[in-house]
Formats: structure tokens, sequence, C-alpha cells
């Protein structure tokens, strides 16, 4: 693992957990899960395997003080900010090119920072044998996990034929990455038993994706290419600031993964939860007798499976089933556990207020 490198993607701004994450507090800066944030976990998570100065973290320029607070072990040098947002594969180009000007011979673990793991010894494993798996040739190697439901929230990967490898975990050739699909599709990948969540996480040489971007991405190269030449931080933030407002907002998936031929699949079994939206909280906490769970100063009264968040003040149900509700310090949310995938359009409206950036 002397080679190994992770980058972790802390960009995102976690919409769906919105009031209590919001453009200045994202995500994964909240503290619901184990009294850390889970940009702290994602860091934590990795120790024993690469040490704080081989891990880099991606993020937007605004929230680097943040970051940097929350990942308090990682080298404040490794701390990258984005000036403008621009998807995931220029954040991973850039990635690419931060570890090979530190090592040409750089393995890279592309990590996300808001992703919850029961079983982190099963997680070690796994991506130290898909580092072997990318260290041995010129596979990209991404993570799978076997769905529990239909869901249609996350991107799947249809596994193909399984690999020897000679390694503690499974692999399968990857045959395609697929979008979010609708109910039925997703039951039917369920039922079929070789579609795959796509858990978003990549590992391979920085030598392969420079080839892969090379040939599907050339934007994405050059940007690569610019930042291993960087000598000092200011030349990488003029880099930066030069070449992200021209760049087009583009995912990994589209950028890469559904045109590459090279991809191969590790079967995660690490307890993977992409803790998405209010009602996957829930799996993460005790419920009382009714079915509520409730996090913070709560109080309810002839109420059944309701989810409650409450911050700072107190927040009493009475004679309500099904509900999220969810109070922070600036904004409340009240709606059916059922319809809790719709808080982004909700957002869009609130944002469109004329107040509105006070409260997303």
């Amino acid at each position: 693992m002397r080679h190994a490198y992770a980058v972790i993607l802390a960009g995102g701004s976690g919409e769906r957990f919105w009031p209590l994450s919001t453009k200045a507090r994202p995500k994964q800066f909240i503290s619901l899960f184990g009294g850390r944030p889970l940009l702290s976990l994602a860091v934590e998570r990795l120790g024993g395997l690469i040490p704080p100065e081989r891990v880099f973290i991606v993020t937007a320029e605004r929230l680097v003080e943040d970051t940097a607070a929350a990942a308090w072990n990682v080298p404040r040098a490794n701390i990258v900010g984005e000036p403008c947002k621009r998807d995931t594969a220029p954040a991973i180009a850039v990635a690419c090119g931060l570890v090979r000007r530190r090592d040409p011979d750089g393995v890279v673990c592309i990590l996300t920072a808001d992703q919850l793991m029961s079983d982190v010894e099963t997680f070690r494993q796994t991506l130290a044998d898909a580092v072997e798996m990318a260290r041995r040739g010129d596979a990209i190697v991404t993570m799978g996990i076997q769905p529990t439901y239909p869901a249609t929230g996350f991107g799947y990967i249809d596994a193909g034929e399984a690999l020897e490898t000679g390694t503690v975990t499974r692999f399968h050739q990857a045959r395609r990455f697929v979008e979010k699909p609708d109910a039925y599709t997703a039951a039917r990948y369920v039922e079929g038993g070789h579609h795959f969540w796509n858990a978003g996480m990549f590992i391979w040489r920085t030598e392969t994706m420079c080839r892969a971007f090379a040939e599907h991405a050339p934007d994405l190269a050059e940007l690569c290419d610019r930042v291993a030449e960087s000598g000092t931080s200011e030349e990488l933030d003029a880099v930066l600031r030069q070449a992200y407002p021209s760049l087009r907002a583009i995912s990994i998936d589209y950028a890469v993964m559904e045109h590459a031929r090279n991809i191969v699949m590790a079967r995660g079994a690490f307890g993977w939860d992409d803790v998405g939206s209010w009602p996957s909280v829930a799996g993460h906490f005790s419920a009382d007798l009714d079915g509520n769970v409730m996090i913070g100063a709560c109080e309810q009264m002839e109420s059944q499976n309701n989810i409650v968040v409450s911050e700072n003040r107190l927040t009493a149900l009475l004679g309500v089933q099904g509900l999220v509700v969810v109070h922070s310090d600036n904004a409340t949310l009240i709606c059916p556990r059922e319809r809790a995938e719709e808080v982004k359009k909700l957002l869009r409206r609130i944002a469109a207020r004329p107040d509105g950036e006070k409260y997303v």
C-alpha cells in the first residue's frame, strides 16, 4: 500500500438533508452519526491503511477552512478548493494530477465524504484488494454493493463474469453502468441478482486514468497534466482559477465510465449506506415502541412511525403518523416519509424566494 493515495470528494451540497444540510454547512459536516462529522469518519476509516499525509480532499473553495477543521489530521496543503462546482469528473482529474505530481506510480482511491460503512474492517480489506487489482495492470476498479431493496435513487453496475483474483474480495467484470432506474426496473435488477448499487468509489493507477481521460475527455486530461505540473499551492490555485470556469459540468460516469471497457467491480459487503435522504437515517437509530426515531429534544404522544430531528429546541408531535420533521436553527421541514426524496424540488422553490438564499 506504499503507493496508495486516498482522495475524498467533499464538494457535495447534500440537498436531500435540508434543512440540517445547507450550502454553508453541507451534509459532510453534520454530526448525527457517532457525534462526529461524516467527513471525519471518512478519514478515520482509512486508519492503518492509508496515512493522513497520503490523503487528499477536494472540496469547494468556500468550504476549505471548515474541511480542515473536520479533517484535522489531514495536512492543510492536501485540501484543495474548487473555485466553482463542475461535478465529479473535473474534481477527479484534479485528484489524479495531485497524486501524479507526488508519486508517478501512485494508485488513486476516489472516495466520498458522506457515506457510512458499518463494517470498517471489511471495507479496509476490500479497499486493499482493490488497490492490488489496480496495481497489477490497467483495470479501473469500482465498488458495487449488493442491493437490499429496489432503490431508485442510486445508479447501478451490471456485473458480468466473476474473475479469479486470489483475493479475499470477489471481483467481476463490469459490463455497464446504469443511471437511476424507475421502480419497475429497479425491482427487476434486484430480482435478477447481477446488478449492484454504484457506490461512487473508484481505484486506479494514475497512468491508467490519465489514458482514459486522454481517450474520452481530452479537456480533463489537459487539466490533470496542468495540475501535475504545478509546483506550489499558489500555482495550483492559479491553474484551477483559470481552467474551471470554462470546464463542462460532467460526472465521472458520463465522462469515462460509460465508455471504458477495462472496468472491474469489487463486491462490497461492508454495510454501505449512502444516507442520502431522511428516511435512510432511521436505520442508524433505535425507534421507540411506536416506531418513532427521535433525535434531539423531542416528545410524542399518540404518534407512530415518524422521524424527528430537532436542534436546540423541543419539537413535539401529537397524533401524527409517517412524517419527517426536521427542525434546524434556520428552518423547519415537515413532509410525509414517502415524499422525502422530493426535498430537492422544494429547495429549488425556496431558493427562488426573494429571501431564499438565507434558508438554503
